[in-house]
């Protein structure tokens, strides 16, 4: 027993200290893997991230930016670079990638490329943003009026010759602002952008020039006017010249060491491409209407379950997609009552007047319903009158089935007993019972019936019949 116990004794220690020196190797391990994630992060290697504003400023092109810089700090990416090819877009959508821009721990290149490109309207304000801002070849800038107010900066033909403006004419000063509001938007996008020209150390006064008169550079000029850094031909000349450069990043100031480093494209992802798709008003619009259409059908025909699975999926894009966009508030309120009222019609019959008010409601809705003057984001007439048609036609249809139901026979319940035969079952006087669609009933007729006589149903008076013999019913009885 002893000796038992003393082998048992020892197997258990051996164990125990393989055990210990199996869980000092898992600590060394673990402790070898933190000590290579808290490596300072100038340690690994190093890249630059690229992003692509390819197109118009807007709440899809916002949220990819935005990710994507803040994708960048995270990996510890020496710069982003962002490649700019856009004719403008929302004032929103610009001012949140601007935000990213200013708040964003590591440098951002702006570079407008490739040759052809151009950085218009909100791309003008961005790449004024930018730590460090460079144009490819055969590119331009500048034409940063707001669109609504901008108009063409140069005089219009003389009326009395018809003849078109001339040289000198376009030089002199556009006219001024119409109004007060005109003149609030311009000088509060003249104040924004002069701030990021002061900010960044670039042209002021040009960047002024840009908003008031909607004047553009070609990379040449902008480079010999301070508005840009640099000009390079592509992305590793740009990384090349770009390097030694010091640019401010918040409070610090930070040398650039571009050289060499690894090019890293991000794409857009599915979710950007998404919204970017249905971030279009039309699109959204016609998402919100089959959504709608698609719970009408589901209403009248319950139990069909498509057209109401496809319609909640469609009415709930539709409003993802509107609230990534400047809406206004009567014109969301016009449209959710148009729908609402369109819905209605079919609980409550009005003979088309409430679809009638539910589509004009949604029309008015629809053209006032997008904040902004950007041409890629204003709602198409022809698309609103195509919604306005078929709104009217389901009102009208709706409206036809209701008045053919209305006049259509009666094919159930008691009121359908009229004119149908039944069977006397038992008769006494001028009543009796009788059966009639498999039921018996008390009935009411003529006298003189006998059992298994047939009759006909002439009305019905809650649970008794009246009932008369194939002849019509007996002629009216003369006074005595």
């Amino acid at each position: 027993m002893a000796a038992l116990f003393q082998s048992l004794t020892s197997g258990t220690c051996s164990m125990l200290r393989r055990l210990c020196g199996l869980a000092a190797l898992l600590a060394a391990a673990a402790i070898a893997a933190a000590g290579v994630h808290a490596q300072p992060p100038g340690d690994g290697p190093r890249v630059a991230v690229v992003l692509s504003l390819d197109g118009i400023v807007g709440p899809a092109t916002a949220d990819y930016l935005i990710r994507g810089l803040a994708a960048a700090s995270q990996q510890n990416a020496a710069v982003a670079v962002l490649r700019i090819d856009t004719p403008g877009g929302l004032d929103a959508s610009m001012r949140d990638i601007i935000r990213a821009i200013l708040a964003s721990p590591i440098p951002v290149i702006a570079y407008v490329a490739p040759n052809g490109s151009r950085a218009a309207s909100a791309g003008t304000y961005i790449l004024y943003a930018s730590h460090l801002a460079a144009m490819a070849p055969a590119t331009n800038l500048g034409a940063a009026t707001p669109i609504s107010l901008g108009g063409n900066p140069a005089r219009p033909p003389d009326p009395a010759s018809g003849k078109p403006a001339t040289d000198d004419d376009k030089k002199q000063p556009p006219s001024p602002p119409k109004d007060a509001s005109e003149s609030k938007a311009i000088n509060d996008a003249v104040a924004y952008i002069r701030s990021l020209a002061a900010l960044r150390g670039r042209n002021a006064d040009w960047a002024e020039q840009a908003v008031r008169s909607a004047a553009s550079l070609s990379a040449g000029e902008a480079r010999a006017q301070n508005v840009i850094d640099l000009i390079a031909d592509d992305l590793p000349d740009l990384l090349d010249k770009a390097d030694g450069r010091t640019v401010k990043v918040g409070n610090n100031e930070v040398t650039l060491h571009t050289k060499g480093l690894t090019l890293q494209e991000r794409e857009p992802d599915w979710r950007t491409r998404l919204l970017g798709v249905i971030t279009n008003p039309n699109l959204a619009l016609m998402l919100l209407m089959v959504g709608v259409y698609g719970l009408i059908f589901e209403f009248m025909s319950p139990g069909s379950l498509f057209p109401g699975i496809l319609g909640a999926i469609c009415l709930l894009i539709g409003l993802y997609a509107l609230s990534a966009l400047p809406l206004t508030y009567a014109g969301v309120a016009l449209a959710v009552l148009g729908m609402a009222l369109m819905v209605a019609e079919i609980f409550t019959p009005s003979l088309g007047i409430l679809g009638i008010g539910g589509a004009i409601s949604f029309v008015l809705g629809a053209l006032l319903l997008i904040d902004t003057d950007t041409p890629a984001y204003e709602v198409s007439l022809p698309m609103v009158a195509g919604v306005a048609v078929a709104s009217l036609g389901m009102t009208f249809l709706i409206g036809r089935l209701a008045l053919r139901s209305r006049r259509a026979p009666i094919v159930s319940g008691v009121e359908a007993l009229a004119g149908q035969p039944a069977r006397v079952l038992s008769w006494t006087g001028a009543q009796g019972y009788v059966s009639a669609a498999g039921e018996r009933w008390r009935a009411v007729g003529p006298a003189g019936l006998a059992a298994g006589d047939t009759v006909v149903i002439a009305s019905a008076e809650g649970l008794t019949l009246h009932v008369r013999t194939d002849a019509g019913p007996p002629p009216p009885r003369e006074p005595a």
